[in-house]
């Protein structure tokens, strides 16, 4: 029976392969060639490396996981990001903010110290997003994603600067300012949408002002901005709230994907369209620096502390061999006008729909459940290899 069946298994390959022949034989392809020249004397300048910048990643709390602290210390050996941002350091499964029976707050800094402990022992430096709000403080119920984020402002400002004062100071205590003032407070996530943010533009201003008024009574030198909207949004207005209050402003935070038709998903059921215009991202991106050097705060930084093909979690473009080229193609964009773009994200490891049950999914990440890694991984990868010095070329 063994015989027989190694047997036919012999015939069966002999078949197929005489079958490619003759097809390889009926079908004549016409190959376009493409030549790339090089001259080595032609300096271009110092190589631009905005994209190690900034990665991102899901969730804090994802970041206990041993299996996502794995995965990065993979990427920081491989690839080595500058900074590392994430949803939901404030969330209640980080155990930060209590209130005892009289309303008195109680901190709790354990579960944040150990992830930053670990990021900074792999040299990538927190860029600190400031959410979502510990349902103790929250003014409402209202949450977003599977591990419900709360998206509502907080019930007292005074409380809820007492919070971020109190954690700016344990940063400085445990960490020494000149190693917090490298670090970048962004406030809030998306508070454009909805979904993240109930209230209005003017009192995420308020939370803007309560919150950067928190970090630089601890220190004027530490770095605070915003308004990490969705789709370039509110950057014209932050600067002219700031610039009327005369309200400090570090930099520009905000987000963009090349999505031409759709809207948040939060269930990753929903279907969107890739934008097919080359200038996808890349152009936002521009538009936003001229938009900050037009305006009475020419000087601010850019930074792009999320961006991907798509914002859907179950995309099957995040798996695709398109997706190296689509990041390359952004990345040499933007590389002069942004001071970081930061992909989403570096892992599959994400759970902002819940624990996903298939090796390809869609994923956001560099790499899947599994450690393998995915072409995005490859463009980064290779950027890393890139010299010190840019040449000229020709197509």
């Amino acid at each position: 029976m063994k015989i027989t069946l190694s047997f036919l298994a012999v015939l069966l390959l002999i078949n197929g392969a005489n079958a490619q022949k003759k097809s390889a034989k009926s079908i004549t392809v016409q190959a376009e060639i493409r030549t790339i020249q090089a001259d080595v004397n032609q300096v271009k300048g110092t190589t631009i490396k905005a994209w190690k910048e900034c990665i991102g990643a899901g969730r804090a709390n994802e970041g206990l996981r041993a299996d996502w602290q794995q995965q990065l210390k993979l990427v920081q050996d491989e690839i080595g990001f500058k900074y590392i941002r994430m949803h939901g350091l404030l969330h209640d499964d980080m155990g930060v903010y209590f209130e005892d029976k009289q309303g008195n707050p109680i901190y709790n800094w354990q579960y944040i110290d150990r992830l930053y402990d670990y990021l900074l022992s792999l040299g990538i430096k927190p860029f600190v997003e400031l959410s979502f709000m510990p349902k103790a403080l929250a003014s409402g119920t209202q949450t977003v994603f599977w591990w419900e984020g709360n998206a509502t402002p907080p019930k007292s400002y005074d409380k809820w600067y007492n919070f971020m004062k109190a954690l700016t100071e344990h940063f400085t205590e445990r960490y020494g300012s000149e190693e917090v003032k490298t670090w970048y407070f962004e406030v809030w996530n998306e508070p454009n949408l909805s979904y993240f943010f109930s209230s209005t533009m003017e009192e995420y201003f308020k939370l803007y002002d309560y919150t950067l008024k928190a970090i630089r009574d601890v220190n004027p030198a530490y770095k605070v901005g915003g308004p990490a909207t969705a789709g370039n949004g509110w950057i014209l207005e932050i600067i002219d709230h700031c610039t009327k209050n005369n309200i400090p402003i570090d930099f520009i935070a905000t987000h963009d994907y090349a999505v031409s038709q759709g809207y948040f998903d939060a269930s990753g059921e929903h279907q969107t369209f890739l934008d097919q215009n080359p200038m996808a991202i890349t152009q936002n991106v521009i538009n936003s620096r001229n938009k900050i050097a037009t305006s009475a705060k020419p000087n601010l930084e850019l930074h792009y502390t999320e961006w991907s093909s798509s914002y859907t979690p179950t995309d099957p473009v995040h798996d695709s061999y398109h997706s190296a080229a689509f990041i390359l193609d952004k990345i040499k964009g933007t590389e002069t006008v942004a001071n970081s773009m930061s992909y989403w994200v570096f892992t599959d490891i994400f759970e902002e729909n819940g624990p996903r049950f298939l090796p390809f999914h869609g994923g956001f990440g560099l790499l899947n459940y599994q450690d393998i890694k995915k072409p995005a991984y490859f463009s980064y990868q290779f950027l890393n290899k890139l010299g010190k010095t840019e040449i000229g070329i020709s197509v």
